[in-house]
């Protein structure tokens, strides 16, 4: 878990992940609230859905940015293990 979260926060990883929900988090909430705030429906319900609408590719991101950076260290160690031996 440690391992985890030293990747999760890491600069590289971060910042893929605030790139890609600043431009995949705004389409979401056009095409899942856009009806919904044309008709100005922006209640505290509906604010709190869009905050975690735009949270959403923040966090794929992020997950998918570290598990690749685990497989590819982990792939590492394997093949600095076997040219050991």
């Amino acid at each position: 878990m440690t391992r985890w979260l030293a990747c999760a926060t890491a600069a590289p990883v971060v910042r893929r992940a605030v790139a890609s929900a600043l431009v995949v988090g705004p389409l979401l909430v056009a095409i899942n609230h856009g009806d919904a705030i044309l008709a100005g429906d922006v209640s505290a319900g509906r604010r709190f859905k869009i905050a975690l609408t735009l949270l959403v590719p923040y966090a794929v991101s992020t997950v998918s940015s570290v598990q690749a950076v685990i497989s590819g260290i982990a792939a590492h160690e394997a093949a600095q293990s076997v040219a050991a031996d």
